[in-house]
């Protein structure tokens, strides 16, 4: 067994200096110098290791990729000296982030992925997070979103709440900006706002300024530009340091566009010189985003001619299909101004070219969304129930504040809180795929998942099994207790379906005392033994109903799997309810199986 050195003050020092990288960025790397003066001064190569790996990473977010470079290479030395394999996995993946940063992506990942399998055996929590959305970021910049939300979706599954650390505030930001790249601009933006109201409890005045850009990046792409003007207001009084956004780019090209498309020509104009003077050499977004500005403010001057002459020296690289970490949404906003600067200069066949490549690009986002639609649901279904955790842990924590002195910091969390559960009830209206009694998906959300999953099954010649359950005698229960009694059960077998299922189960409830269960990656055999434990300790639970206690309940349940229903969902689905008819008409409380359209095995 590992001896951990807890008793090194040098090492509680660096993994606090970690632990707060999200939440006090300042006072992380405070923490990680003093740190790494202790431990060269006690010979803890270990200690070091840990201390300069969360510079390393402060100087990631804060300063330049070359700096944090040399603080992750001397981690990276600290750690082969004193053998821990978690650090130096995770300062593998900060040198891999560091090159990612520089414009050298494909040498990112292919530095990152070989870390992968060592990773998910050895790191835990947020360090396996931090290594998988290193690898989520490089498909981003790639340009692959199917893969950047699977990693992601593996980062929050893997990796936990990090209750406190910030990581949720983080998720929040990613999946907004690769939602942004194919073109989901509303969702994007319901994330950049649950993202803000979590950071105002951080003190990380980085991450809130790559939450701002977002933010003004889907309200332009909203055609909502002025809304923004107070964003960009913000980004700018931000200072260029640790105390600030750090030295990482304002992304001035972003905020210009923002302002000229909200009709603020003089403030355009600034932020484009802003953008011409900013140092350093421009990844291709950044670099396309500078001429496009550049093009749009000698539009909004009355110059057309000059916005074309202005565009012109990034059509080839805007045009290209194979430029590295060049982004859709960059090059159809590219030509979207492109064609408008021809349409003013009068030249309508350039303004039709221009509009049709704009076109191309956009089908080429439609195509990728329609990829990357599935891991992206399942990525905010999960992240919703990583906010509930959140949310229940904050409240058992308020309930045990009782000191006076804390009643105005409790009553701000309490404000926080309410302004979180009202924006996840507005989601929650608005998507309505949940079952306000249960607490489980409902009808709507099961039509519009299942022909997913079984596309998806299909095309990994993978099994999904569908299950449908029907409580037994529900209707006399009704009739003999009141309707409150039936909504108690109904919510206790709701509680215990969310309970016993796995992750990559979708329970829903199919209507009235009905239920639906779809198991990807399960065949018919396996979700009969999942059933019938279900089976098992419904029958074992009671209820006190006024007084008359229910015990012994039962359920039928049918079940099928894709092996039998290879042409549709529909077929699927009646299957599994044929089962269940001869299940209920063979005396209930069983489990029958669809073996083939004509037989059912009863168990």
């Amino acid at each position: 067994m590992e001896t951990r050195p807890a008793a090194s003050s040098p090492l509680r020092q660096a993994r606090q200096a970690w632990n707060l990288l999200h939440v006090d960025s300042t006072g992380a790397r405070t923490l990680a110098e003093r740190a790494i003066a202790a431990a060269v001064r006690a010979a803890d190569t270990n200690a070091e290791g840990w201390a300069r790996l969360a510079l390393g990473f402060h100087l990631l977010y804060y300063a330049t990729a070359a700096e944090a470079a040399v603080e992750l290479h001397r981690a990276c030395a600290a750690f082969d000296t004193s053998g821990e394999r978690a650090g130096r996995l995770v300062a593998g993946a900060g040198l891999a982030r560091s090159m990612w940063r520089e414009g050298r992506v494909h040498e990112a990942l292919a530095a990152v992925l070989p870390l992968r399998d060592e990773g998910v055996r050895v790191l835990r929590h947020d360090q396996l997070g931090v290594l998988l959305n290193t690898i989520a970021g490089c498909y981003s910049a790639l340009g692959d979103s199917s893969q950047a939300f699977a990693y992601m979706f593996e980062a929050l599954r893997d990796a936990g709440p990090s209750s406190g650390r910030g990581f949720d505030t983080v998720l929040h930001c990613n999946l907004a900006h690769e939602l942004l790249q194919i073109g989901d601009c509303e969702h994007a933006l319901q994330h950049v706002d649950q993202g803000l109201a979590r950071v105002s409890r951080l003190s990380n005045a980085r991450l809130l300024s790559v939450l701002l850009i977002n933010r003004v990046i889907c309200l332009t792409e909203l055609g909502r530009g002025a809304e923004s003007l107070p964003d960009i207001a913000a980004i700018l009084a931000m200072p260029a340091d640790a105390s600030g956004r750090g030295r990482m780019g304002a992304h001035y090209e972003t905020l210009a566009i923002a302002a000229l498309r909200a009709g603020q020509t003089v403030l355009g104009a600034e932020l484009v010189e802003r953008s011409r003077a900013d140092p350093g050499l421009p990844v291709p977004d950044e670099r396309i985003e500078r001429v496009t500005c550049a093009g749009l403010l000698a539009l909004a001057q009355g110059h057309p001619g000059a916005a074309v002459e202005a565009l012109q020296p990034a059509l080839a690289e805007a045009g290209s299909d194979g430029v590295e970490g060049l982004s859709l949404r960059v090059r159809a906003q590219f030509f979207a101004v492109l064609s408008e600067a021809h349409e003013h200069g009068g030249d309508a066949a350039g303004a039709l070219s221009a509009l049709r490549r704009w076109q191309q690009l956009q089908r080429a986002r439609a195509q990728l969304a329609s990829r990357a639609r599935y891991q992206a649901a399942a990525l905010q279904t999960e992240l919703l129930r990583l906010q509930h955790r959140l949310d229940e842990n904050d409240a058992r924590r308020r309930s045990t504040e009782r000191a006076r002195a804390e009643l105005a910091a409790t009553n701000e969390q309490l404000s926080n809180k309410v302004q979180e559960v009202q924006a996840l009830q507005e989601a929650l209206r608005q998507q309505a795929t949940q079952d306000p009694l249960t607490g489980l998906f409902n009808r709507r959300h099961l039509n519009d998942t299942l022909p997913t999953l079984f596309a998806l099954a299909q095309r990994e010649s993978q099994t999904l099994a569908l299950v449908i359950i029907d409580l037994d005698h529900f209707k006399s229960i009704n009739d003999e207790h009141g309707h409150a009694a039936g909504d108690q059960l109904l919510a206790a077998f709701g509680e215990l379906l969310a309970d016993h299922g796995r992750r990559s189960d979708v329970a829903c409830r199919y209507g009235g005392e009905e239920f639906c269960l779809l198991m990807p990656r399960t065949d018919a055999d396996g979700a009969r033994r999942k059933v019938q434990a279900l089976l098992r300790r419904w029958r074992a639970q009671s209820f006190d109903l006024d007084g008359v206690v229910l015990h012994g309940l039962s359920f039928s349940a049918g079940v099928a799997d894709t092996t039998l229903a290879l042409s549709s969902p529909d077929a699927l689905l009646k299957a599994a309810d044929d089962s269940l008819l001869a299940a209920k008409r063979a005396g209930r409380n069983r489990v029958d199986v669809a073996r083939c359209a004509e037989v059912v095995v009863r168990h």
